[in-house]
């Protein structure tokens, strides 16, 4: 393999130590990622979150940290259609089971399918005859469509990092099979757990009469791909080394000093709907009244950065959870004591490392997560010696490996104030029991075995191989070559 091409959204390159790291989950991710292109002298290529009034293609390359990053500005109507639209009002709510919050507008698809193609127009010059292309998430679903059109027959691999719905949910989306059908035009198909997987299986079979070969691959739209689970990790390693850095000491003394005298449970994400923050704040009211003996002992500290403004869903989110806050605060609180802090802002990841250690208990109650790396990110950070106590939804994705979690439904407010109960009245062996296992499964599948396990098996031979057919001959060597050889001058310069 000569180069890995990664493909997403958003292009995260590895912070500097002195710039910190503002989302928890994305700076693991985004070192994991960067490794790889570093080992195969590879290139990450994507949005660069900026607007300009008319798309021109053209390409912004850097180089930080040993990795080539290469992103482009999309026009402002691409920006609401693409991404607060298709992207993120109509599949991430789908996608996320809540199809009462899905809009449907045909300029959404179209600007979607526009902004693609736009994508793989302004990646093609850059790819070489051997390299192997990685795209990532939702927002670029159809990718490999638009480049197979240009007469790419590279391996091209796909990870969701969201789940994938039941059948009867994909099935409400208009348009839903073009958008499975260019699906197989991956080589692979990574999902986060065996549950989406099979609901993908699921669809396939049933709505579009696919059928799977004697290798295993799935066969549809005269068309074979394969598709597995590759559940993502952390860098535990790394979060076990920088909970006890400068950094994250000083944040944990702060929280102790903090929350002297009480027992503190921690939430940390982001402000959206489906990670069920108001069923754990509303948990969390029910244990206040089930445990009055316990109100002063206990205090919850939610961190939810702000994301998607401009998306009303979001707003509306925003709005609920400040008044049953204040509710709750309202109810429970007394002159020196407020049962909630609620906080609107990001932390570095050696700071959250700080945090989780001085929490009691970890609070993790999405209504539906691809994965959920907070769970694990609370897990690496805890002290071996005296650890705290993970509460996880049986709807995140990592419930089905940190099954020594304590598992709730999040729909039910007894449920987590029963588990809150337990927790915090656990003894020191069982905590120290639960979490040894959590952290070796942690440690275990990390983000740097789930990279590999996923390259691995979009470098291997397929059991059924088919060429993938080209629109047109390729040319990718020569204008390949010409395009690196300028933009490397440019580098340079």
């Amino acid at each position: 393999m000569s180069r890995l091409i990664v493909v997403s959204n958003r292009v995260n390159p590895p912070p500097s130590p002195e710039q910190g790291d503002g989302e928890s989950s994305v700076g693991g991710l985004a070192m994991a990622l960067a490794a790889a292109l570093r080992e195969y002298s590879g290139i990450w290529f994507g949005w660069s979150g900026k607007t300009t009034e008319k798309f021109t293609g053209q390409l912004s390359m850097q180089r930080v940290d040993g990795v080539t990053t290469a992103t482009v500005d999309l026009e402002e109507g691409d920006y609401q259609e693409y991404y607060n639209g298709y992207a993120n009002k109509t599949l991430w709510p789908l996608f996320h089971y809540r199809v009462d919050l899905t809009a449907y507008d045909r300029s959404f698809g179209e600007g979607y399918d526009r902004v693609n193609k736009r994508f793989a127009e302004t990646l093609r010059p850059l790819i070489e005859p051997d390299d192997v292309i990685w795209v990532h998430d939702y927002h670029l679903i159809p990718m490999a469509r638009e480049l197979r059109r240009m007469g790419v027959t590279n391996r091209i691999g796909f990870f969701l990092h969201i789940p994938w719905p039941a059948h009867q949910l994909v099935v409400t989306l208009p348009r839903h099979r073009p958008l499975v059908e260019a699906m197989f035009d991956y080589d692979l198909l990574g999902f986060q757990t065996e549950e989406s997987l099979q609901a993908f299986e699921g669809y396939v079979l049933s709505e579009v009469s696919g059928s799977r070969t004697k290798g295993g691959e799935l066969k549809a739209f005269g068309k074979t791909t394969r598709a597995a689970a590759f559940p993502i990790g952390i860098d535990a390693d790394d979060f076990a080394r920088i909970k006890d850095s400068p950094r994250a000491s000083k944040v944990y003394d702060r929280m102790l000093a903090h929350s002297v005298f009480r027992k503190m449970v921690v939430g940390v994400d982001r402000l959206d709907y489906s990670k069920g923050l108001e069923e754990r704040l509303i948990g969390f009211e029910r244990f206040l009244h089930d445990n009055p003996g316990m109100r002063r002992e206990v205090m919850l500290l939610q961190i939810a950065p702000l994301s998607r403004d401009e998306v009303e869903a979001y707003q509306d989110l925003r709005s609920r959870l400040d008044g049953l806050i204040g509710r709750i605060n309202g109810a429970y609180a007394e002159m020196d004591f407020t049962p909630i802090r609620y906080v609107n802002r990001s932390y570095r990841r050696d700071e959250l490392a700080g945090i989780y250690r001085a929490a009691k208990v970890g609070l993790v109650t999405p209504l539906r997560d691809g994965m959920n790396l907070v769970a694990k990110e609370y897990v690496a950070s805890q002290d071996p010696e005296d650890p705290g106590v993970l509460i996880l939804s049986r709807f995140a994705g990592a419930a089905r490996q940190l099954k020594d979690a304590l598992i709730i439904n999040p729909n039910s407010p007894e449920e987590i104030s029963d588990a809150l109960s337990r927790s915090l009245a656990m003894d020191l062996p069982e905590r120290k029991r639960r979490w040894e296992a959590l952290f070796d499964n942690v440690q275990t599948r990390d983000v740097t075995a789930w990279r590999d396990d996923f390259v691995s098996a979009l470098t291997s031979e397929r059991p059924d191989q088919e060429e993938k057919p080209a629109a047109r001959p390729l040319e990718a060597g020569e204008r390949g070559a010409k395009a690196l050889s300028s933009l490397a001058r440019e580098i340079r310069a």
